[in-house]
C-alpha cells in the first residue's frame, strides 16, 4: 500500500507537471553564440512553491536523457528564487552540438543517500520535469577551437594542434607580420572513439560526449627567436583569430618556464565531480608572466593530472578552453599522471603498486590524442584501445634541459622507459645545457600524503634516484599532492652535496613537489575545524619550505644561474626561491618567512614582471572576469576552500 504523504506527493507533482506548459516559461537568450566563452542567460518565471533544491540541468547533446546532464545549477543560488522567478549567465563551451536546459522540481525527500557527486554531495534527480527551453547553438564556419602549442624537439618547429566538429581538411598558415601569413602546412586528424576507451565512466552514455576531430601541423623552417603570426581552420570551415609566439632560440643562453601540477579546470556549474576553481588564477598569474616577457620564448610544463576529466569528456574541452589564452602563445607540455591514465586492468601493474582506477577508465586515450609531445614513446594498452603515448622525452632549451618521465608505467631497469632515462641523462651536454630539469607525475619525497605511495617511492629511490644523482640533475619536480614542497639537496633521504677529495663539489638534486595549481585534496599541516579526521603530517627536517598557496614555479635560467621562484595565487608574489649554479652548487635556499622578505631575492625575471604587469588588460581578462563572475557554486561552503598562508 502507498503511503498517505507519498500520494499526496504524486499527486502534486503530476499537477505541476500537466499544468507545467502553462504556468512555467523558460527562455534562454542569445540562441546562437559565436565561439566558447560566449554566455547565454537563462530566465524562468511562474514555479510554484519553489524548493531550495529546484535545479536547472545543463544538456548537451540536447537529445541527452534527463540524467545524462553535463551540469546543473541549484535555481536558489539566485536572489529572486523564492519568487518563483530568476535568471542565471553562463559561459558555454563549444561542444561541437547544441545545448538545452532544464529546471526539474527536486525535494529534500527525494535525495538518494548512495547517489553522490565526488564530494559525497547528493546528486539532483530528475524524475520531475518542470520546464525545457529551446536549444542553443554555436555558429558554424567560425574555424577550429581549443588551439595549443607544443615542442616538436627540432629548434626551427612548432607544433600547432586544435579541434574540428567535421574532420575536413585544415591547414596552418603563419608569417613574420600579421598581414602576411603566407606560408601552408596541412594537418593531419585523428579522433577517438567510445569503444576506444577502457571503463565507466569514460565510455557510459553519462560520460561520452562526441571528442570532435584533433588536428595536427608542424609550422616549419621558423628563424630563431622571431615572433611569428599564425592563423588555423580552411576556407570551408573558418579560420581562427590570428594568434602568435615567439620562436625557440636555443643560442640565446636564456630560458623561461612556467610549471605546476595538477591544475584541472573550472566549470559554471556543478557537475558529477569537483572541479577546479584555483585554475582560474593560475591561468592568470601566467598570463602576467608571459605578457611582461615581451618577445621572449617561454614554455609552460603540466607535470600530470590535466584536466582532471575522468571519464566526463566534456570537462577535456572545458580544459583547453580555459588555457587556450596561454597555450596559444607558449609551447604547453605535460606529462601523464594518474588521472589521465589508471584503471583496472592497465598493463603494468605490480602488487606493490597503488594504482587504482584514477582515469575514470580513460586508459590514456585523450590524453594520448590531445597531446603530442616530442620523442615517440608508447606503451600498448593491451586492449582495443590505441597504445598509451606522450610517456617519456626530453628537449633543450636555452640553458636547460628538460626530461618527462612516466610515473604510472614501467620505469624499473629493463623496461624502455628506464633505458630512456638512463641514456638520455648519461648524454647530456653540460656546456651546452649546464642545467637539467628532471620531471614527472607522483612524487619521490613528500611528506603530505601517507602511506598509500611508500612501496612505489622505495622502487624510486633505489632505481631512480642513483641516475638523477650520477649525472648531476640539479632540480627534480614532482606533482600529485597538491601543495608546495621544496626539501633540501637529498639523496636516499640524506641532505648534502657530493664530496671530492674532502671538498664539497655539487649539490645532491633539489626536489620539489610543485601540485599546487588548481586541485586541493591533501590536508594542510594544522588542523582545520571542517576537517576534524583529516590526518596532520609533521615537516620532516629534509623538508625545507612547505607551503599552503596554490600556485606554480617559474624557472629563469642563463647560462651561469637558474633560479626557480615559488609564486603564490592569491597575491601574484614570490614566496619562495632557490638558486643554483651552472657549476652544480647550490647558491641559495631561498625564503623561509614568507613574502615580506621576497625583495632580496628578485630576479631580472620579476623585473620583467613588474614592468609588464600594466600590459594585463584586454580580450584575456575580458574572459577571466566572465568566468570568475559566473563560476561560484553554491556548494562552495560545503567544499574545501582556498586556504590563507600557513608555512612552517
Amino acid at each position: 500500500m502507498i503511503p498517505l504523504v507519498t500520494f499526496a506527493l504524486l499527486i502534486f507533482f503530476n499537477l505541476i507537471s500537466s499544468s507545467s506548459s502553462s504556468q512555467i516559461s523558460i527562455s534562454v537568450t542569445p540562441k546562437t553564440l559565436s565561439k566558447s566563452g560566449d554566455f547565454v542567460t537563462i530566465k524562468w518565471t511562474g514555479i510554484p512553491s519553489p524548493s531550495k533544491l529546484d535545479f536547472l540541468g545543463i544538456y548537451s547533446p540536447p537529445s541527452s536523457l534527463h540524467d545524462n546532464f553535463i551540469g546543473y545549477i541549484f535555481l536558489s543560488s539566485t536572489p529572486e528564487w523564492e519568487s518563483g522567478s530568476g535568471s542565471i549567465s553562463i559561459p558555454l563551451v563549444n561542444l561541437r552540438s547544441g545545448y538545452e536546459f532544464r529546471i526539474f522540481r527536486w525535494t529534500e525527500s527525494e535525495i538518494v543517500p548512495d547517489l553522490v557527486d565526488h564530494d559525497h554531495n547528493p546528486l539532483p534527480q530528475t524524475k520531475h520535469l518542470l520546464a525545457v527551453s529551446e536549444e542553443v547553438g554555436f555558429v558554424s564556419g567560425r574555424g577550429p577551437e581549443q588551439v595549443h602549442l607544443a615542442l616538436t624537439g627540432f629548434e626551427d618547429e612548432m607544433r600547432v594542434m586544435f579541434v574540428t566538429p567535421d574532420g575536413k581538411e585544415s591547414y596552418v598558415r603563419y608569417g613574420l607580420t600579421r598581414g602576411r601569413l603566407g606560408r601552408v602546412v596541412k594537418t593531419r586528424v585523428v579522433r577517438y572513439e567510445k569503444e576506444d576507451l577502457c571503463d565507466a565512466p569514460a565510455n557510459s552514455s553519462i560520460g561520452w560526449r562526441d571528442p570532435g576531430y584533433i588536428h595536427d601541423g608542424v609550422m616549419l623552417n621558423l628563424k630563431k627567436g622571431k615572433k611569428y603570426y599564425y592563423q588555423v581552420g580552411s576556407d570551408s570551415g573558418g579560420w581562427s583569430t590570428i594568434y602568435s609566439f615567439v620562436s625557440q632560440n636555443r643560442d640565446s643562453g636564456e630560458t623561461f618556464a612556467f610549471l605546476f601540477g595538477d591544475m584541472g579546470t573550472a566549470t559554471p556549474y556543478l557537475t558529477f565531480l569537483r572541479t577546479q576553481d584555483e585554475s582560474k588564477s593560475t591561468i592568470k598569474w601566467i598570463s602576467r608572466d608571459i605578457e611582461a616577457l615581451g618577445n621572449k620564448p617561454a614554455l609552460i610544463s603540466h607535470i600530470g593530472d590535466i584536466s582532471y576529466a575522468r571519464g566526463y569528456s566534456w570537462l577535456w574541452d572545458n580544459f583547453f578552453t580555459q588555457v587556450e589564452p596561454v597555450a596559444s602563445r607558449v609551447p604547453y607540455h605535460v606529462c601523464i599522471g594518474n588521472h589521465e591514465y589508471d584503471w583496472p586492468l592497465q598493463p603494468w601493474k605490480p602488487d606493490w603498486s597503488s594504482y587504482g582506477k584514477d582515469g575514470g577508465g580513460e586508459c590514456g586515450v585523450p590524453y594520448s590524442h590531445k597531446f603530442h609531445m616530442p620523442g615517440n614513446s608508447s606503451v600498448p594498452t593491451g586492449m582495443h584501445a590505441p597504445a598509451t603515448r606522450n610517456l617519456y622525452y626530453s628537449f633543450d632549451s636555452g640553458p636547460v634541459h628538460f626530461v618527462y618521465m612516466s610515473t604510472e608505467t614501467n620505469f624499473l631497469p629493463g623496461s624502455n622507459q628506464y633505458d630512456f632515462l638512463k641514456h638520455d641523462l648519461e648524454s647530456v651536454d653540460r656546456v651546452k645545457t649546464p642545467f637539467v630539469v628532471f620531471q614527472g607525475h607522483r612524487p619521490m619525497y613528500s611528506s603530505s600524503s601517507g602511506t598509500r605511495d611508500i612501496s612505489l617511492r622505495k622502487r624510486m629511490i633505489e632505481y631512480l634516484e642513483p641516475l638523477l644523482v650520477k649525472n648531476d640533475v640539479n632540480l627534480v619536480l614532482w606533482g600529485h599532492v597538491h601543495r608546495y614542497e621544496r626539501f633540501c639537496p637529498l639523496n636516499n633521504f640524506t641532505c648534502g652535496s657530493l664530496v671530492l677529495n674532502g671538498k664539497e663539489r655539487k649539490a645532491f638534486p633539489v626536489q620539489i613537489v610543485i601540485g599546487m595549481a588548481g586541485q586541493d585534496w591533501q590536508p594542510i599541516w594544522a588542523p582545520r575545524e571542517d576537517h576534524p579526521t583529516d590526518p596532520i603530517f609533521p615537516q620532516p627536517l629534509q623538508s625545507l619550505y612547505r607551503g599552503s598557496e596554490f600556485g606554480y614555479v617559474r624557472l629563469h635560467a642563463t647560462k651561469e644561474k637558474l633560479t626557480l621562484s615559488y609564486v603564490g595565487n592569491h597575491d601574484g608574489d614570490v614566496h619562495d626561491k632557490v638558486e643554483f649554479l651552472a657549476s652544480g652548487q647550490l647558491l641559495s635556499a631561498g625564503i623561509r618567512d614568507g613574502p615580506a622578505d621576497a625583495v632580496h631575492v628578485e630576479s631580472k625575471f620579476s623585473r620583467y614582471i613588474k614592468v609588464g604587469s600594466v600590459l594585463m588588460l584586454g580580450a584575456f581578462m575580458g574572459y577571466i572576469v566572465g568566468f570568475i563572475s559566473h563560476a561560484r557554486k553554491n556548494s562552495a561552503d560545503k567544499g574545501w576552500r582556498p586556504i590563507k598562508t600557513e608555512e612552517i
